[in-house]
Parts: C-alpha cells; structure tokens; sequence
C-alpha cells in the first residue's frame, strides 16, 4: 500500500502516521497508537524515511520538516 503518490502527496494513512509522531516512538507504538498492523506500518515508515519524511534514530521515527509539512 503507497504512502506517497506520484505527485508528491500522502495517503490519508501516511498523514494518520505522521501526525501520531508528536514524539519519537518505535514501530509497535505506532502501529498501536494508529490501529494499524505492524507490518503495515513498518513498510509505511520505510517508504516515508525514503521520502524524507520521517527520520529515524536507534529505533524511534519522528516526523521531519518535510514531512510536517505534509500534515
């Protein structure tokens, strides 16, 4: 399932991810806090890193200024 489509914008998904990241949380929290499953969320966020919307450190993702600016 697409996160970002070819013009740029994101799914209604990937805004429910990104807005959740109000603080940095890892994948289990996330998928948690969205309702969604795991694996769905684990692809969500690497398509978003790829897009340079989310960042990621030792474990945590936290919403970048690109992708603020998507919410």
């Amino acid at each position: 399932m697409a996160c970002v489509n070819a013009d740029g914008s994101i799914t209604p998904t990937a805004k429910a991810l990104l807005q959740s990241l109000e603080k940095p949380l890892g994948a289990e929290a996330i998928a948690a806090k969205v309702g969604a499953p795991l694996f769905r969320v684990r692809s969500s966020l690497r398509e978003l890193l790829a897009a340079g919307f989310v960042a990621e450190s030792e474990g945590l993702y936290t919403t970048t200024e690109a992708g603020r600016a998507k919410i």
